[in-house]
This record gives C-alpha cells, structure tokens and sequence, in this order.
C-alpha cells in the first residue's frame, strides 16, 4: 500500500495515488486510472477505477462524497468488485476509514502539481443532479408548496414501472416492519401496516387521513379494514398509480387518494392521521405548523402516528450531504427524535409511544437492493444507466447509515386531547402486538 507521509511534496503522483489519497488510503482496496497508474493491493477484490480526464475534474472540484458520485454516475469512476445495484461492500469497506475532509495544505498542492491546473475549473455535473439550493431560489421560497412539488417531482415521478421493480408488489417506499429474521420483503411491509393500524386503535367505521400517501399502502390497507380514508401526495404519478390500484381491488367507497398538497387537506374531525415518510420533506423550521395542522384535524381523543427518517442525536444540522441534496432528496431536513417530540407536545398532543425501528430499515434497503439488482437490465432500459446508479448508490449508502447509526427511524404516537387533559378513553398501551 502506497504511503505518502516521507515522499517529497514535489514528487509528482499519479493518478490511483491521488485517487488513493481522496479514499482515505491505507484501504484494502485496489485503484486504477486511465494514466495506466495502479495502487493498492493487486489481490483486492473491491476497488475504484478513474477512467476519464473529465472524472478527475469531478474529483477535484467537489471532493467528497458529491465529487465521488459525479464521476460514478457519469461514468468516468467505476466501482470494482460490486454490482451497481448495490455497491454496498465496497461502500461498507470505504467507510471503515473513509474521511472526505480536505487533504492537507502540503499534500493538496502536491496533487494539484500533479493533476494540473486545468482540472480545478468546475464542468456541468450529470444531469441527474438538481441545483444547489442556492439556486432553487429561482423556483420559489423553500418549502413553498410549489417547491415543494418541484422537489418531490424529482425523486418520485421517476417511473412508476422502475418502483414496481425496486419496491415490489407493496409500492411501499418507506421502512417496513420485519416480524422475524426470515421474513419477505411483502411480510415485513404488510407488517409495518398492520402496526401502523393498531397503533392508532383503528376499527371498521373510523375516517384516516394519511398524509403524504406515496401510492396509497396505508390507504389501501385501511379501507380493507373498512375505515374510510383519504390519502393526499404531491407526486402525479403516485396518485395516478394509487387511484388505479384503489379501483382494481374494489375499494372506492372507502378510499381516495389526492393529487395535492396536504395542506389544502379541508376535512376535518378524523378519528387516526398517518403520516408515513412525509416529515422528511417539510423542512424543520415547518415543524410548528405541521404538527398544529395534523392536531386541528383530528377529533378529540384521535391518534397520530408520525413515521420518519431522524438524525441520531437531535444536535446535528438539519441539511442534508451532498450527493442526498443533489441527487436523492432536494431541499429534505432531517432532525432528531427528540425535537420531533418535543414539536408534537408543543402543539398540545400528548406522545404516548415512541420507537426506533432503523434496524428494520437497514433490512429493508437489502431487499430493495436486491430487487434493483434483479431488474438492473429492465431499470435501466427504463430511466437510464445514470439514474439507475444513483438508486443503487442512494439506497446501499443509506443501508450503511441505517446500519451505523448515522441515521434512525422513529414512529411517534401521540394523541389529542381535550382542555381537562382527557384522551378520549385510551385504552392501556400497548393495545397493539408488537
């Protein structure tokens, strides 16, 4: 493994020492470039490959994780030894000692020398990558609601057909609920369902709101139950999808999804509001007036279950990484469970439940890795190679977080209760089998 600690800063590098250099180095990992340079053990089976000029440019003007994923998506770095659909040990095995901080002063010059001058002016990135949020002024206040469907419209209205691949028969794109070790994909999501439903005492007759319905899971499996429910989400093409499917299994007496943004919601009096993977997008400054509108529309004594991705702690920021806000997720917040809670109680609901299911998650990303993979031909035919990499990309890395704790996933239930304190008549938790 190649070391630079006694070479003289004037030396130049080439272009795998370099790209050693910005993986961290002293990695068992493998790199090539198109200079013909090598380093790294020969016998690795996980490596890096920079194939292009234009790939070192990447690297060079956005080092870390963004400049890494420019040059992977537009192909000018190849990841060695995994499958695009997921790359998780490769990225697994950079993330045991991977550190995207700048180089040192000394050592940053050397590779400038080295690379020369011409590959520090910025290029346009693959066009899959949104503007940075210093422009997306330009398309309104930020989490304005026409930002806001412009920022959903870029990671949900890809393809229904390349979801149907990745989600499978579910259209679930949120944490599933795995009952064992060995259950399916299906299992584990009709599971989370299933819990949801409990955790908010739901029976045959009530009225469920969901906001934020992707293509109406929970919609549909509460009208199953004979609860009339209203699902609402700001992407056209899961409201075509969930409409659809409502149809087909019967069930528009009791269910309707909306093309809209949850806020026009006029209804009111709501027995249960769900609010599935939608907390994500609002942005944490919003928290006060996301809560109040969930309280205003339940009835006394009615249930809210807020299911989302938090922070690990709740001192962190709230933005997002680079690649996440430019490729995954434009304008989403993260923040930790506590505010999540502390925001709930602030609007007058009272948090009776709480729990951390991110192990759940980390399973969940496997399988949807796995069904990319299974369909990687198909998905790629359909949105192309570029945005297929950034599926396969997005979910191993954030399978790795879930796994490391960077990140959590909380549902907090809490309930509505009226001036003397009174819930309704709850009955004692839990009232729903884990």
């Amino acid at each position: 493994m190649t070391t630079f600690k006694n070479q003289a800063p004037e030396r130049k590098l080439t272009l795998a020492e370099v790209l050693e250099i910005f993986a961290a180095g002293h990695l068992p990992l493998k790199f090539s470039a198109y200079d013909g340079s090598v380093a790294g053990p020969s016998d690795a089976s996980l490596g890096l490959d920079l194939k292009t000029p234009r790939g070192t440019t990447y690297l060079a003007t956005a080092p870390g994780d963004l400049g890494l994923a420019r040059a992977y998506i537009a192909g000018d770095l190849d990841m060695l030894g995994v499958h695009p659909g997921d790359p998780y040990d490769l990225l697994k095995a950079l993330a045991e000692k991977m550190d995207f901080k700048r180089p040192p002063a000394r050592v940053l010059a050397q590779i400038v020398r080295s690379i020369g001058i011409e590959h520090l002016k910025p290029i346009s990135p693959p066009p899959q990558e949104a503007l940075p949020r210093w422009r997306r002024i330009a398309e309104g206040l930020r989490h304005s609601k026409h930002r806001d469907a412009e920022a959903i419209h870029h990671h949900y209205d890809v393809s229904n057909t390349f979801y149907e691949w990745v989600l499978g028969p579910s259209m679930t794109y949120t944490c599933a609920c795995y009952p064992d070790a060995d259950a399916s994909l299906e299992e584990a999501q009709d599971n989370k369902y299933r819990l949801v439903f409990e955790k908010l005492g739901l029976r045959a007759g009530d009225r469920l709101l969901d906001v934020g319905c992707g293509w109406g899971g929970m919609v549909r499996y509460a009208a199953r139950h004979g609860v009339k429910t209203i699902g609402v989400t700001l992407s056209k093409e899961q409201a075509t999808w969930a409409q659809k499917a409502i149809a087909e299994e019967g069930l528009t007496d009791l269910a309707e999804v909306r093309h809209g943004d949850y806020r026009d919601v006029r209804e009111s009096g709501f027995d249960a509001v769900s609010s599935i993977g939608l907390t994500e997008h609002i942005g944490v400054q919003n928290y006060p007036a996301y809560f109040r509108f969930l309280q205003t529309k339940l009835r006394t004594g009615g249930l809210l279950l807020n299911h989302c991705i938090t922070r690990h702690d709740n001192k962190s920021g709230a933005g997002a990484g680079g690649f996440i806000d430019r490729y995954v997720f434009p304008d989403g917040e993260l923040t930790g469970s506590g505010r999540i809670i502390a925001q709930a109680q602030d609007v007058g609901l009272e948090v009776v439940h709480e729990e951390n299911l991110r192990h759940h998650y980390a399973l969940t990303l496997r399988d949807w890795c796995r069904n990319l993979v299974e369909h990687w031909d198909e998905a790629v035919a359909e949105v192309g190679l570029g945005t297929a990499k950034v599926w396969g990309l997005y979910m191993a890395g954030s399978r790795l977080g879930f796994e490391t704790n960077v990140v959590q996933l909380h549902q907090v239930l809490a309930v509505k209760l009226d001036n003397a304190g009174g819930d309704g008549g709850l009955p004692l938790r839990p009232w729903w089998s884990a």
